[in-house]
């Protein structure tokens, strides 16, 4: 439940996770080891975890290690999920900002335009009379 609060309020540190993992793997150890095995009702509840023999409690060990394996790697996919929508949601914000700017943009072009419209023609080159030619000779 540690886990999930962690993860599902945006947490992605893998060394977090990590002690997380490593936390829940001490719970279910100690779990184990003062209530035995479940599916076959053995235990003593003392700690001692006697276990119903050598092969059943390597089988035991080896499922527990797969088990908190998946949920290792259920982490990992639900934190890289996590960090895929956080990227997708900056890149949505920085478009939404990027079209907002654009509509910026021609509105203000479009109002430079009314004002140069608004301004009139404007006056055309002042016209010189042509160059005075020096006299010519006699």
């Amino acid at each position: 439940a540690l886990r999930l609060s962690y993860l599902s309020a945006g947490g992605h540190n893998p060394a977090v996770l990590e002690q997380l993992l490593h936390l829940q793997v001490e719970a279910t150890a100690l779990e184990m080891g003062l209530h035995g095995d479940r599916r076959t009702g053995t235990g003593t509840g003392t700690g001692t975890g006697t276990g119903t023999g050598s092969g059943t409690a390597g089988l035991d060990a080896a499922l527990l290690a797969v088990e908190l394996e998946n949920r290792r790697l259920e982490e990992e996919l639900l934190a890289l999920k996590v960090r895929k929508e956080r990227r997708a949601d900056a890149g949505s914000r920085a478009a939404r900002w990027q079209a907002q700017e654009l509509a910026r943009l021609q509105a203000e072009v479009g109002m430079l335009r009314c004002h140069a419209e608004l301004a009139g023609p404007r006056l055309p080159p002042a016209i010189l009379p042509p160059p005075v030619a020096p006299p010519l000779p006699p």
